[in-house]
């Protein structure tokens, strides 16, 4: 599997970024998900994270699990405050018009 860093991945799949503190962080792989305590067991660190979800909680989850960054599907943003707690506890949160499902397709193809 290849490795790319979060800047790589966001110029790759024109995402928008909402809180990019560490755009050197390796993405290693991916994961998807909205219900965040199945997240927070099972996705690893270095992945990037997929969700429909935008509350203040992902920022804890996203942290919690160290993954490499999130990306918010289908145009989904985040509240101005709760992007600032994200880029404050080191969280790499972006946003894609794309679906869930084709970010997913794209990011495999990305990291094969």
């Amino acid at each position: 599997m290849k490795s790319m860093n979060v800047k790589e991945l966001s110029q790759e799949l024109f995402l928008a970024p909402l809180s990019l503190p560490h755009p050197e962080k390796a993405v290693t792989g991916g994961y998807t998900g909205d219900l965040l305590s199945w997240v927070m067991s099972r996705a690893k660190e270095g992945d990037c994270w997929i969700t429909i979800m935008s509350n203040l909680n992902v920022a804890a989850v996203a942290a919690l699990t160290d993954v490499a960054c999130v990306i918010l599907a289908e145009n989904v943003q985040m509240e101005e405050q709760d992007r600032r707690i994200a880029f404050e506890k080191g969280v790499n949160i972006l946003s894609s018009p794309l679906p869930a499902f084709d970010l997913c397709q794209e990011l495999g193809a990305l990291l094969r």
